[in-house]
């Protein structure tokens, strides 16, 4: 995703909003960014916090940093073990039915409808 439209100085593309949207339409990962805003943590340590599994908090994680609202950064520890660390980036939408509007026109063939799709060819 371009750093653009993290910051709000351009519109997304509807593909981005879409993968925005969808990362942040599941109450786990809201808790995760949340958790995340209030300090980095590693995935063991966010997993308790949160109460959820390591498994399953990895696969939300993946959602969350391909979509640009997280980053994983990979650490030593004194003990020479790695950990990845993440964070929450930081990131603003406005979201208007005119910012829609516009993010709509720009859908990727894989972002749109089966209807579209025919009513295109």
């Amino acid at each position: 995703m371009c750093q653009e439209s993290l910051t709000g100085d351009s519109a997304p593309t509807g593909d981005e909003l879409l993968k925005v949207l969808s990362a942040l339409g599941n109450p786990h990962r809201m808790r995760i960014v949340a958790a995340l805003l209030e300090s980095r943590n590693y995935v063991s340590a966010l997993a308790r916090e949160i109460g959820i599994s390591r498994p399953l908090l990895h696969m939300h994680l993946q959602r969350l940093e391909a979509a640009g609202l997280v980053v994983g950064t990979l650490e030593l520890a004194e003990d020479g073990k790695a950990m990845k660390y993440f964070d929450v980036t930081p990131f603003f939408y406005e979201l208007t039915p005119a910012v829609i509007a516009r993010a709509s026109a720009t859908l990727s063939e894989a972002g749109k409808t089966e209807a579209e799709k025919e009513e295109a060819k």
